[in-house]
């Protein structure tokens, strides 16, 4: 069963923390991510975290307790830090109170495109694809920690600056215009394989063409 993520005072359930380990928490999540994005909640364990990292396996339990806090910081981690640009992008456009549609759609898809070019960030983009595949309790409280602040913020400027659309369709191409740009940069769209051989940056230009498309599916009547 799915526990809820409880944080334990430190003086009363843990000892100091380890001279040297300082960083080892930062690479267990590293580690514990990628595993995440190949192999999905239910086919990783602790064990094999700890075997990726090189490390004893008490160390991840020290660290995280269990696999579901383990999930879970590895989804808030870059989740959280996602969510958080895009506020800030959509406050500053609405600062200078002449965005459009295109705007919008960039400052919403571009803090988690941007992490294509990183392979941990990749490894990310692909666990949050995959999310829908994993516990059902454990995804949808995850996806409204992390992300449900930001996205009824641009929900409404979405529908503020189409004010003949009805909501519950704003929302639902919000959602397609999140699957699309999660399809896109994920690594899982085989867009390799379809380009014309030859073509050495498949990516080169997906950004412009993921916004493109964003936008037009966000006007389209």
């Amino acid at each position: 069963m799915l526990k809820a993520n409880k944080k334990l005072p430190n003086e009363a359930r843990r000892p100091g923390r380890p001279e040297g380990q300082t960083n080892l928490s930062e690479g267990i999540l590293d580690a514990a991510e990628a595993l995440f994005a190949e192999q999905g909640y239910a086919g990783t364990t602790l064990r094999q975290v700890a075997e990726k990292l090189g490390a004893n396996p008490a160390m991840v339990a020290y660290y995280f307790k269990n696999k579901d806090n383990l999930f879970r910081e590895v989804f808030t981690r870059r989740g959280h830090a996602i969510s958080a640009d895009r506020m800030e992008r959509l406050a500053t456009l609405k600062a200078r109170r002449n965005h459009d549609l295109r705007d919008l759609v960039a400052a919403f898809i571009e803090p988690a495109a941007s992490l294509y070019h990183d392979p941990q960030g990749r490894a990310f983009l692909r666990l949050h694809a995959r999310l829908h595949m994993e516990p059902a309790e454990l995804s949808f409280e995850l996806r409204r920690l992390v992300h449900n602040e930001s996205t009824h913020a641009y929900a409404k400027a979405f529908a503020d600056l189409l004010p003949e659309m009805p909501v519950r369709e704003v929302y639902q191409r919000l959602t397609l215009l999140i699957g699309a740009y999660l399809y896109a940069f994920s690594g899982t769209s085989r867009l390799d394989e379809l380009l014309i051989e030859g073509d050495d940056d498949p990516i080169k230009g997906l950004l412009e063409s993921t916004i493109a498309f964003g936008t037009a599916g966000m006007r389209s009547p």
